[in-house]
């Protein structure tokens, strides 16, 4: 038998996008015929969508973990990598998503409804889409971007038009069997409902939705007992029906203290769709076809239509006065969906960027006196994107970063040469480059850019050397430790044949 399930975490994370290649078209008495180097791919997206035919979460409960296709690297004579297949996951209507501090990101309801839960990374080009007038032959081609990771809570909302609010064994269950076609379990023991049960309900010429949802108790508004679970599947109904239990054998308890119970915990719950108590909220006096039970129903009717109520008196068992409720119901039902606001339609919303904004912001290094961070999309993209072992590559990010206004900027802050900016994860020194872009700029050699020379940066020739420089010296240094400690052993050896001397 399926669980349901209607809160769980998902861990989603979306593909990485390819890389670029640096490729030279190549074929007999044409060595060097330009760059031919393809795009990477872009990543797949993890994408939520509505189905009609998702009841439950159970899903991403057994499988939380969710990852979408990554894209293909690129190749050689223009071909672009493949994109990364978007992963689509089937949520049930009523979905509501909640990033980790709990802000709600969508509300997904109705079929083919859909979210972007995480964001495929972009591919990276190739250096034929990198070639310009002045750089004719790029040696280098940009990596792809990582995709997105989040994690998202998904929460299960029914969406029903009138829901059945009451403690356990209430007679809830029994009702919306009488009332529709549903079949939920019932049983003489509370908390028979676990899991909400739907119905639908035909009055006349209305059609509306019934939803019964696990019994309340008070504390449930604080998540005693089933509280919560029963308490976020009546946020969107429109209709409350208290279905009161006029036979129950539980002492201290009545209709009237079983209403204020129920509506107290219905003022103290904060649910994403406001005030419960601001709904229309109709009482139906359950079980009067037990003697003892028509006598309380009529017994405690008139001080609930003095709070300005609507009472039915009902049996769940017999059918008697399902009907007047029934139309009551739609009555109610139909009201609110006259004052709803026509739906509008769909629009676009151009938001263009404003005039002094430059994209990025640099800020000061609040741990490093001296030190620069610059913020924005761009460039922390431009950083990720670039393969820093390639000196090509750094030259043409420092290129886009000056005609984006990073430098300037940075000289407008003060910032002295070897100064160390961050950008995203990555922190170099400031080099000030006097003006020069990629205009300006004539490369030489295919991976090089004398513009680097004079920065302290070590080449990989460099480092290696101060790798073997550092070996021969711990070499040196464990030999000079060997001779001392042979030595101080050679010296304790001769003070102890010394002393045994003395004592002979």
């Amino acid at each position: 038998m399926a669980s349901f399930i209607d809160r769980v975490v998902l861990h989603c994370s979306a593909g990485n996008g390819g890389h670029g290649v640096a490729s030279i078209h190549r074929e007999k008495f044409k060595p060097l015929g330009g760059p031919d180097g393809g795009n990477g791919g872009r990543g797949g997206d993890v994408v939520l969508v509505v189905d009609s035919s998702a009841h439950t979460l159970l899903d991403f409960h057994h499988h939380p973990h969710q990852h979408a296709g990554n894209g293909k690297q690129g190749a050689g004579s223009h071909r672009n990598g493949a994109e990364g297949g978007d992963l689509e996951l089937r949520v049930p209507n009523g979905t509501v998503v909640l990033d980790e501090t709990g802000e709600v990101l969508a509300d997904l309801t109705g079929t083919g409804a859909r979210f972007v839960a995480a964001q495929g990374g972009r591919g990276g080009l190739g250096n034929s889409a990198l070639a310009s007038p002045r750089r004719k032959a790029p040696g280098f081609a940009l990596l792809g971007e990582p995709g997105e990771a989040r994690d998202l809570i998904l929460e299960l909302k029914s969406v029903a038009d009138v829901g059945l609010v009451g403690f356990p064994s209430a007679g809830k269950s029994s009702l919306i069997a009488a009332m529709s076609a549903a079949r939920p379990k019932i049983a003489d023991y509370p908390f028979t409902t676990l899991v909400p049960n739907l119905g639908v309900v035909s009055a006349g010429d209305t059609t509306f939705t019934v939803a019964d949802v696990p019994g309340l108790i008070p504390g449930a508004a604080q998540g005693k007992g089933l509280g919560l679970d029963f308490l976020r599947h009546i946020e969107r109904c429109a209709v409350l029906l208290h279905v009161l239990d006029c036979a129950t054998l539980d002492p201290g308890r009545d209709p009237l203290s079983d209403l204020d119970a129920l509506e107290a915990e219905l003022a103290q719950y904060e649910g994403t769709f406001g005030d419960l108590l601001a709904r229309p909220r109709l009482v139906a006096l359950n079980k009067t076809d037990i003697p003892e039970g028509a006598e309380l129903a009529e017994l405690v009717r008139p001080e609930l239509e003095a709070r300005g109520l609507r009472v039915f008196e009902i049996s769940a068992v017999s059918h008697a006065g399902l009907r007047a409720l029934t139309f009551a119901l739609a009555e109610a039902v139909e009201a609110d969906r006259a004052a709803r606001p026509d739906p509008e339609a769909t629009r676009i919303v151009l938001t263009p960027k404003a005039v002094d904004d430059t994209g990025f912001m640099v800020v000061p290094d609040p741990a490093d006196v001296g030190g620069f961070i610059v913020h924005g999309d761009k460039p922390e993209r431009w950083v990720r994107q670039t393969s820093f072992d390639n000196d090509e590559a750094v030259g043409y990010l420092a290129d886009r970063l000056a005609r984006l206004g990073v430098e300037a900027e940075l000289a407008k802050l003060g910032a002295e040469p070897g100064a160390a900016v961050t950008i995203g994860e990555v922190t170099f020194d400031f080099e000030p480059t006097g003006g020069i872009d990629d205009s300006q700029y004539t490369p030489t050699r295919r991976g090089t850019d004398e513009r680097l020379e004079n920065i302290t940066r070590p080449n990989p020739t460099q480092r290696l050397a101060a790798k073997k420089a550092r070996r021969i010296r711990d070499d040196d240094l464990d030999a000079d430790w060997a001779d001392e400690t042979a030595a101080d052993d050679a010296d304790w050896a001769d003070e102890t044949a010394a002393d045994e001397a003395d004592r002979a």
